[in-house]
C-alpha cells in the first residue's frame, strides 16, 4: 500500500508527512508506505539544503531520521500519481488546480489537508497539525 503525499516544492509539508509516516508505520509493522512529491519543483531548485530547514528541526525532534524521507525534491509524474494507492495534497486551495493544470483528471482523485505553506502558516503550529492528520491516517490504515 502506497500514499503519496504532494505539495508544491516537495520541500517542507510532503517530504515531513512521508518521513512522519513511513517512521510510524514501520514502528506500528505497517505494510505501507509513503513517498512525496511535488507540483512545482521548480521553486525550490536553487535551495541549497535537499529538506526545508524547518521540517528537518522538526523531524529531529521527534527523532525521526530524514532517511524516513526521500533524498531530494522529485516533480511528481503520472507514473507515480497511478502507483499510489491512497493521495493526499497538502492544501486543497494550492493544489487543486496545479493538479488541474499538470495531470488533467487526477484532481478529483485526491485527498485535500489544509496544510498551510511557510508563507502563510507558521511551522510551529501546521507541523503537528500535519503530524496528527498523518498519525490519524496511521491508525485508519492499521
Amino acid at each position: 500500500m502506497h500514499t503519496l503525499f504532494l505539495c508544491s516544492g516537495n520541500y517542507y509539508r510532503s517530504r515531513f508527512a512521508e518521513a512522519v509516516f513511513n517512521f510510524h508505520a514501520g514502528r506500528l509493522g505497517l505494510h505501507a508506505r509513503a513517498f512525496s512529491r511535488g507540483l512545482a519543483t521548480h521553486l525550490v531548485a536553487h535551495f541549497a539544503e535537499h529538506i526545508s530547514p524547518n521540517a528537518e528541526v522538526a523531524l529531529a525532534a521527534r527523532g525521526i531520521p530524514l532517511e524516513c524521507t526521500g533524498p531530494r525534491p522529485l516533480q511528481v509524474s503520472n507514473t507515480d500519481l497511478a502507483h499510489a494507492h491512497h493521495i493526499i495534497a497538502m492544501n486543497e486551495e494550492e493544489h487543486r488546480v496545479m493538479l488541474h493544470l499538470l495531470h488533467p483528471g487526477w484532481e478529483e482523485r485526491v485527498e485535500y489537508w489544509h496544510i498551510l505553506d511557510t508563507d502563510s502558516g507558521l511551522p510551529e503550529s501546521e507541523l503537528p497539525r500535519l503530524e496528527k492528520r498523518v498519525l490519524e491516517l496511521l491508525v485508519r490504515m492499521a
